[in-house]
């Protein structure tokens, strides 16, 4: 059978894997075989992430989830990418394979969780520890953070100089009687905003010119700031809320006493 993996057409998309591929010995014919594999598991994957999904989205503090299937493509770059990593970790005989690449990467199934205060991650978090099986948890922060929350729940904190924020679950189920691994990125709708920007812009350049990566910064500032206020907003109207009820509960309470007092006098 005639592989759909075409070596040319992706090193003219990526073209910086070549001295990857060369520099850690790598089998072109593998890479086939993965990406070849994973065309095959992709309609299955879909329905994993879908089901996924719509959990989530019976979870009240959630505003959006989304899912989707990493790209055979990306799949491959990423194999390339991190190869070096797992030789160091595994030892230089190590190789992705279609037995290993599964168990290896982690996001092939990858799900969007957007919600919109701060606050409102806690319950989001509990959600889904209580829901699946959770094996790794990555808080994604920038310097400067609070980050209170996570190491009070022993959760590992990863500094990103770029300003990425976002909470990283990977989760393991048995949709079959095989494992499927998948990635639940949590964040504000804030974050999100800046998150995408951020990915467009590092996709589109090696190398981010000096003056849009010092707007990207200032804009990350921003959008910290953003997420500051929205959460200020988020406890007046909840104490506001409860001060109004408790205002309302006082008052009927009086006009009780009122009506008993009118009563007696009659």
């Amino acid at each position: 059978m005639t592989s759909k993996f075409n070596l040319e057409t992706f090193l003219a998309k990526y073209p910086y894997t070549l001295q990857l591929i060369e520099e850690n010995n790598i089998n072109p014919h593998l890479l086939s075989d993965i990406y070849d594999d994973y065309l095959i598991l992709t309609h299955a994957y879909q329905n994993h992430g879908d089901f996924i999904a719509n959990i989530l989205r019976s979870q009240k503090s959630i505003h959006t989830v989304k899912s989707r299937m990493k790209d055979p493509d990306g799949l491959i770059e990423k194999v390339i990418r991190k190869t070096a990593d797992r030789k160091e970790k595994y030892g230089d005989d190590f190789e992705f394979t279609i037995e290993n690449y599964k168990e290896e990467i982690n996001d092939l199934i990858g799900i969007r969780v957007i919600h919109i205060f701060k606050e409102q991650w806690q319950e989001i978090h509990e959600f889904i520890t209580k829901t699946w099986k959770v094996i790794e948890i990555t808080a994604n922060v920038r310097e400067g953070d609070n980050i209170e929350n996570f190491k009070n729940l022993n959760i590992e904190v990863r500094s990103r100089a770029s300003g990425y924020r976002s909470v990283h679950y990977l989760v393991e189920f048995y949709p079959t009687n095989r494992k499927v691994i998948a990635e639940i990125q949590v964040r504000t709708i804030f974050e999100e905003g800046y998150g995408e920007i951020d990915h467009q812009l590092r996709y589109s350049h090696t190398d981010i010119p000096e003056i849009l990566k010092s707007n990207l910064l200032l804009f990350n500032r921003i959008i910290g700031s953003v997420d500051e206020m929205a959460s200020l907003i988020y406890t007046l109207e909840k104490d506001w809320c409860e001060k109004e009820a408790s205002y309302k509960n006082m008052i009927e309470k009086q006009q009780q006493e009122i009506n008993q007092l009118k009563a007696l006098i009659k």
